[in-house]
């Protein structure tokens, strides 16, 4: 059954072809309906030139008019249409010194990959196949349309691009295509780091993230982009607690595990255990990875503002990181701390993040169950009230700012989750008598 969007795309194409210029829907989107799944976006190349297009649609975008791409807006749907082209070399590893207006064959063979060469006709309904695509989509095969050096020379974004369709779609990369990869892995890091996020995320947010993360590490990539997440690789654990192996192969199994992942999610399944490696000892015959947690919440920081990503997910992922081993105490939490502890905005990912992360090691359970246990029980509560004392109050009974009244807003809050206080005027001489117990103990 056709999608709105699949429809509102085909009466575009019908538009272009009405009106005497070649149209067809281009790369992905074809190479969907051939794996049969649905498509996310619909593409469009055409013989009409960017000019001609922008006369044709009401609203519009020059996106980037200047290698004969515009955007239209159909009802309220963005159609991506590119004038079909031919380029010249790559000065800069990523645009084309310059581009021509060609014709449907040389716009297919400039492309990246085989199975995203493919135009189809959905009003003749017909792939048009230059490039060997529908073969190597039937075979699993990603394979560069020509040579793969010169590929990747282009666009050195394309070597990350390569592991990210081989592990989204359970492909194999093409033995000659794949050496070429290995030997051009180092140059991936001439690519922005912007650019580099956006390719992570997608890896690891998409089906079959573990494969991606085995891909990266096989290729050479992981090392360049992230040599924190590589030195994981041969961490001993101990088989008590992670009878599956190292570090490495703990982390994969939670991506493998990811379903529907957010950025955040994936990001934090992925760093979770980043502070073992540089914290490994052995003691005893034991193996320890003391604060492991507090040191993977710097490191995560560190990398996540090295690939810039926004403030709001560096805050998440290195919470996520810094708090996943305080799962283990729950069970033994006061009731304040533990109503202080759910109330937080990243909780339901970090409580899916101990989840999987429990899953992929020891087995264990009860204290996911017990938390969402608790959740239930807490449901008809508010978890989050408005504090009775702010750092107002406390100056005005005459408690200076500073570390002391930062303490006892947090503790007087607990103590008002677990119901110690009804009102501010309660909890007030509380916080006095303890500011004095606090000053005398210094």
């Amino acid at each position: 059954m056709e999608s709105r969007k699949q429809k509102l795309a085909t009466q575009l194409v019908k538009t272009l072809q009405k009106k005497g210029h070649t149209a067809y829907f281009a790369g992905g989107c074809v190479r969907d309906r051939i794996l049969d799944v649905p498509a996310k976006d619909y593409d469009v190349a055409t013989s009409a030139s960017p000019e001609e297009v922008e006369k044709l649609f009401e609203k519009t975008v020059p996106v980037g008019k200047q290698f004969g791409v515009i955007l239209a807006i159909v009802e309220g749907e963005p159609f991506e249409i590119a004038t079909f082209r031919k380029e010249g070399g790559y000065q800069d590893g990523r645009h084309p010194a310059w581009v021509k207006m060609s014709d449907p064959e040389e716009d297919a063979k400039r492309r990246d990959f085989t199975v995203n060469g493919l135009f189809y006709d959905p009003l003749k309904d017909k792939i048009i196949d230059y490039v060997g695509g529908v073969d190597d989509i039937h075979r699993k095969l990603i394979r560069t349309i020509g040579t793969p050096e010169e590929r990747f020379s282009e666009d050195k974004l394309r070597l990350l691009r390569a592991v990210r369709f081989a592990s989204t779609l359970a492909f194999q990369i093409e033995d000659e295509t794949w050496r070429t990869l290995k030997k051009m892995s180092p140059e991936i890091k001439q690519v922005s780091s912007e650019r580099i996020r956006d390719e992570l995320v997608k890896i690891l947010t998409r089906p079959h993230a573990g494969l991606g993360l085995d891909l990266l590490s096989e290729s050479g990539l992981l090392k360049e982009v992230l040599p924190e997440v590589e030195a994981m690789k041969g961490c001993e654990q101990s088989p008590e607690y992670h009878p599956e192996g190292d570090v490495f192969v703990h982390t994969k199994m939670l991506l493998d595990k990811l379903e529907n992942s957010t950025t955040t999610l994936a990001l934090s399944a992925l760093l979770h255990d980043v502070g073992k490696p540089p914290t490994f000892s052995r003691e005893d015959g034991k193996i320890h990875f003391y604060e492991h947690d507090r040191v993977g919440a710097e490191m995560s920081r560190e990398i996540l503002t090295r690939l810039r990503f926004s403030n709001k997910d560096i805050e998440a992922i290195v919470a996520a990181v810094g708090n996943h081993m305080r799962f283990m105490h729950v069970q033994e939490m006061r009731q304040g701390k533990l109503k202080t502890f759910l109330a937080r905005d990243t909780f339901q990912e970090e409580l899916e993040l101990h989840r999987i992360d429990c899953s992929s090691s020891h087995g264990k359970l009860d204290n996911y169950e017990f938390l969402k246990t608790k959740i239930q029980e807490f449901k008809a509560e508010e978890l989050k009230p408005k504090p009775f004392l702010t750092g107002h109050h406390l100056l005005v009974a005459g408690i200076p700012a500073g570390p002391l009244m930062g303490q006892i807003l947090k503790e007087g809050y607990e103590l008002q989750l677990e119901g110690h206080f009804k009102s501010q005027e309660d909890a007030l001489p509380w916080a006095k008598e303890r500011w004095k117990e606090l000053v005398d103990s210094e």
